[in-house]
This record gives structure tokens, C-alpha cells and sequence, in this order.
């Protein structure tokens, strides 16, 4: 199976800024890329969102969230920022607008489908994963995706998609 365009981009920010072991802090990252990451009152629906005007970057982040998924969701946002050209949005100015939302975390849309991706691939990466998982001794499915969790600052439902994804579990903890 061919490496994704999101998982490349994923390797190649972890590469430039030489991370080698989790957990990845997408807020440093972010802040390394010169983008703004501001925390904030949302809707309780709308998880994020990147805007972008005149070469600056902002990425609000819903501040009511758990810090797992503000984590997921800067992600998510730098994964619009490497991937997409970014799709306009009636505002008062001519800014550039992405929404990270209910509808973009069932990820039906293309691109919300490659910002996830992304996000997954940055916040845990298959190498490190992989490493991680071998290293500890588990008896259940539950208790491993409950200590890798943990270990990549990751939602044991995230972790869980992640290991699925990956081949390394075959399906969900119970």
C-alpha cells in the first residue's frame, strides 16, 4: 500500500524539527512554524480552526475541550496548513477559514479525511508506535491502548484508531 501524502508530510515536520520520541507537543510545533495557537470560547460542536491571511497563521482551538483533543486538534489544523490551500469562508475580510467540527471528525470530506490522517500520523507516529508497543507487556488489548495513551498524550479512543489503523490491534478495546 502506497505511504500517504498526510503520513509523509507528518514524517517529514517531525524530521525537520529532529522528534524522536514521544509525545509530540503540536502547539510547539506550530509555534515553530511561526502559527499563532489560541485557545478559545467555540461552539461546543466546533473542535478548531485555521485561518489564514496575508502569509499569518492563527489556529483557534475550542479551550472547553479535554487537552487530548485540543492536542488532536492543533494537529489536525497544521495538517491543513502542510496539505490544503485552505477553502474561503464569508467573514468580513478575505481570510481563508478551516473548521475542525462534528461533520469534519466523522471526516466524510477528502481533506478532513488527510488532516486527520495527519494529525494521527504526527501525534503518533508509526515508528514510534510500533517501538512503544513492543516494549511493553500487556495482557489485554485495554491496558495497551490505556499505557500508549498515556505515553503520546492521546485519547484511548484515538490511541485505539491509531493501533487499528496500524494492524497492531484488530479491533476496538472492550
Amino acid at each position: 500500500m502506497p505511504v500517504a501524502k498526510a503520513d509523509l508530510a507528518a514524517r517529514g515536520l517531525l524530521r525537520e524539527f529532529r522528534i524522536v520520541a514521544p509525545p509530540v507537543d503540536p502547539s510547539s510545533l506550530a509555534e515553530h512554524l511561526g502559527v499563532l495557537v489560541v485557545p478559545q470560547h467555540m461552539d461546543g460542536d466546533v473542535s478548531g480552526m485555521l485561518l489564514r491571511k496575508d502569509g499569518a497563521c492563527v489556529i483557534g482551538v475550542n479551550e472547553a475541550h479535554s487537552f487530548e483533543r485540543q492536542r488532536f486538534t492543533v494537529a489536525h489544523e497544521l495538517g491543513h496548513l502542510r496539505l490544503h490551500e485552505g477553502r474561503p469562508l464569508i467573514l468580513d475580510t478575505d481570510a481563508r477559514v478551516n473548521y475542525r467540527n462534528a461533520v469534519s471528525s466523522m471526516a466524510t470530506d477528502r481533506e478532513e479525511i488527510d488532516a486527520n490522517r495527519f494529525a494521527a500520523a504526527l501525534l503518533a507516529p508509526e515508528d514510534m508506535v510500533r517501538r512503544a508497543a513492543q516494549s511493553i507487556s500487556f495482557h489485554t488489548t485495554d491496558n495497551l491502548v490505556r499505557v500508549l495513551a498515556k505515553q503520546f498524550q492521546l485519547s484511548e479512543t484515538a490511541m485505539t484508531y491509531r493501533l487499528m489503523n496500524l494492524g497492531i490491534v484488530s479491533g476496538p478495546a472492550h
